[in-house]
Parts: C-alpha cells; structure tokens; sequence
C-alpha cells in the first residue's frame, strides 16, 4: 500500500517579531515524519511526504496515495485548520487516517468541547469564554474581577486559549490566584493568540491522561498520571513543564488509582470519544479532585514525536512499542476503510 504522511513542520528561522515562543509548538519535527515513515516501510508499505497546506494539496491531485496518515495541525489560528486535511481528503475520496473534519473541528475548541462534553453528563470544571477586543484597557481592568463573580468562579481560577494544543498558551502565569492578575492574564492571551480565552475553576488535584485506539469499540491502551518532582496544589501541566519534564515530572502508568476510578475515566473517556465521532486515536486529559474525574480535554490528533509526545510516554510505559503503536492506529485506519 503506497501511504502518504500528512504533517504540518515547524518552519525553519526566527519568529515574527512579538510572536509568543510557543507560536510552533504543536508543528511536527522531521523527526517525527521520519518514525513513522519507518515503520511503515518496515511493514512492506511504500511512503510519500505530503507535507500540508498547498503542498499537501499539490501532492495529492498529483498522485494520490491509497491513504493519507493524517497527523497535520494546520497553520493560522481558524478553529479549523486541523480539519482542512480531512476535508480534502474527503472532497477527493481518498481514505485517511482519524477523525473527520467535524471531530476534529469541535475538539479544537475547548469550550465547545466542554459543553459538548457536559451535555453527555461528563462532570467538567465550571467555566467561562471571554472574548476580549485589546486596546481598551489601558491598564485599567477594573471590569474583570465582576465578570468571575457573576460566574460564580471562586479564585483561583486557570486561562487558556480556546482553540490550540500542545498546551500552547498555557504557562505557569495562566494560574490566576488574584482578583488583579485575571484582567492582564485574560488580556494578555488574546493579545498573543487572537482568539477567545477560556476561564475555568482550578481543579487541584492530580492529572491524568487516557490514550483510546481503535473503533467500534475503541480500546484504552491505559492511563497515565503525571505526578510533579515537586508536590504541589497549585501543578499545572503547563508548556513550561512539558518542555522540561524530566527535572518536573514523572508519568506512571498504568495509573496507581481505585479500580472504580479508572472505570469512571474509561467510561467517561469513551463516551466522549464515542459521542464526539472520534476515529481510530485520541487522547483525553483529566484532573482529579476528591475522588472525581473531571474532564479536560481530548485530543483526536495527538501528538506522535517518539519522544515527546504523551500518547508515546503512555504506550511505552504500558509495555508497548513506537512500532506497536503506530501500527495500532494503522490497522485501525485500514480495517474502518476496509482497505487490503
């Protein structure tokens, strides 16, 4: 079978000028694209790069592969942007892997998300979506403090971007503490990523990630708690972390949790993955608190950097393989296509 890799590369050179350092966090390495183009020749697969964007689109009016890997964020800041690969795909009938525009386009957006997730009867951390027009404040942000009391958001409370992962925009400061710091904090995301900003109850408690692979029904491949070097209510698992996690985390899996616990996570877990229309991978982030999962996000392009990306950590602990893994969600792909 002649595969194509769809993946969107960091570019090469500097950032434009006051660009925040996270503008390219979610964009791939060459390092990833080489992984799994070697495991797919490894299995008798023939490979071909796709890129993403125009050069995406070039490729596969060109010559279309019998499948195209899909793992391409896209570039901007559309809520779309990672479903215009799938939606290509689809316009040209060419199968793929994962889930589908609509998937892919509501996951993104983390308060769509939420509610989504909410209205399945899936416990969330109460929140609220602000857009914010910079330039009106002038350092006077006097109206914001009412805004978490209308809500009924005790502090502290933590900001995000609504539509980026990779928790680009999610740094140590997005734990707002102070009636003072939620004005120049919510601000000061719309400012760096030109997109509504995401407000919600901190959830002290420990993190948690479940990777799902498959369909009909999909399969926990297990669950992952993150646990700081440094114990402390206030963790985030921020990009800071992330980028340093071998001196601030240790990630044990299988998760050392009750047995009614992890049965409530994979439920919960499944039924948004299932209800969303996920297809084939995801990964679905949680925070615990008193002995409740409450739902974060999920991931149906998670990241698949052999090492760095979280769904990998996971797979490794849980005794598997890159190849393992990735061969996982291929055959998932090539069984729902019923492809040779």
């Amino acid at each position: 079978m002649r595969i194509g890799i769809a993946c969107t590369l960091k570019p090469n050179g500097p950032l434009p000028a006051g660009a925040p350092d996270d503008l390219h966090e979610e964009f791939d390495s060459p390092v990833t694209v080489t992984a799994i183009a070697d495991v797919f020749r490894a299995l008798g697969h023939t490979v071909d790069e796709l890129g993403d964007g125009r050069e995406f689109l070039e490729a596969v009016l060109k010559n279309p592969p019998d499948l195209v890997f899909n793992f391409a964020e896209g570039a901007g800041v559309s809520r779309s942007r990672e479903s215009r690969v799938p939606a290509a795909c689809e316009m040209l009938g060419i199968p793929y892997t994962g889930s589908d525009p609509l998937a892919l386009g509501v996951a993104l957006d983390k308060d769509m998300t939420r509610r989504f997730a909410e209205s399945l009867g899936v416990t969330v951390p109460k929140g609220i979506t602000l857009a914010v027009v910079p330039g009106e404040y002038d350092g006077d942000y006097a109206e914001f403090p009412p805004i978490l009391e209308e809500a009924g958001l005790p502090l502290p409370v933590i900001a995000k971007p609504t539509c980026e992962g990779s928790s680009k925009g999610i740094r140590n400061r997005c734990l707002i503490k102070t009636a003072a710091e939620f004005g120049p904090t919510v601000v000061g995301l719309w400012r760096d990523y030109q997109q509504p900003v995401l407000v919600e109850e901190f959830i002290a408690g420990d993190e948690v990630t479940i990777g799902l692979v498959g369909n009909d029904p999909p399969q926990s491949i297990g669950i992952m708690h993150v646990i700081p070097k440094a114990p402390s209510a206030d963790f985030v698992y921020s990009l800071e972390v992330k980028r340093n996690w071998h001196d601030a985390v240790d990630y044990v899996a299988p998760a050392k949790l009750p047995p009614a616990l992890t049965r409530a996570i994979e439920a919960d877990a499944m039924a948004v993955y299932v209800g969303l229309g996920c297809r084939d991978l995801a990964r679905l982030d949680f925070r615990i608190r008193d002995g409740v999962p409450y739902f974060l996000e999920v991931n149906p392009l998670p990241g698949l950097n052999p090492d760095s990306s979280d769904l990998c950590y996971l797979a490794y602990r849980m005794g598997l393989t890159y190849p393992q893994l990735i061969g996982m969600i291929l055959d998932a792909a090539v069984t729902r296509c019923r492809l040779a």
